[in-house]
């Protein structure tokens, strides 16, 4: 490919389910070698949910149906693949869903410094591995700090807000494109993939886009 392969991946940092697809697509792409940039857009899972969150078993049984069985089942499921892939899902039955509004703007911010991605790769840490408190805004300002950003001014974009209008107007916009669930991957702006596919099925992708543009 004569120039970087665009990869625009829709997430939300209480999604397991997006880094695990992250990391399937990144052993893909190293396996590929096919030239890329990644740009990480908003969602938010749970818009609604208040600032003291949900213990985070309850809420996928009461969102999705989910049994307790299946939900255990779902754990163990994510965490051998996690394993395979390199992350460390730590859960556990007091683990909470946090409101990530505020994840958003400071990532939106990182993004004018350069360091979106190595804070989004902090955050799926921070609170799968870890289990911080993601609606703590002292949390993310000491996040964004371990990642090499200014803390104060981190508190500060928190404190303000000044990236609120920004963020809303982002995510109404993939909502509007039909985005309803994450990960969601859009390829050269126009093949989108749902779901963590695979590494074997994000290869088989790559390598079609490759060949296409070749």
């Amino acid at each position: 490919m004569t120039t970087p392969l665009r990869i625009d991946i829709i997430s939300d940092v209480m999604c397991p389910w997006c880094i695990i697809g992250y990391r399937q697509l990144s052993v893909a792409l190293e396996a590929t070698d096919v030239a890329h940039e990644v740009h990480w857009h908003p969602f938010e899972l749970n818009p609604q949910m208040p600032a003291e969150g949900q213990n985070m078993r309850e809420h996928i049984i009461e969102k999705y149906g989910s049994t307790p069985e299946q939900s255990e089942q779902s754990r163990t499921q994510m965490t051998d693949l996690g394993t395979s892939l390199g992350f460390d899902f730590q859960f556990t039955p007091d683990m909470r869903m946090h409101n990530t509004f505020n994840t958003h703007q400071l990532l939106h911010w990182a993004g004018e410094q350069g360091c979106k991605h190595e804070l989004k790769m902090a955050l799926f840490t921070a609170h799968f591995t870890h289990r911080r408190d993601l609606s703590d805004v002292e949390v993310l300002a000491d996040i964004a700090s371990e990642t090499g950003l200014d803390r104060a001014e981190a508190a500060a974009v928190l404190a303000d807000q000044r990236f609120a209008p920004q963020v809303r107007e982002l995510e109404q916009f993939w909502t509007s494109q039909g985005i309803r669930g994450v990960p969601a991957v859009v390829f050269d702006r126009q093949h989108l993939v749902t779901g963590a596919q695979g590494t074997e099925n994000f290869t088989n992708i790559l390598e079609q886009l490759a060949q296409g543009a070749g």
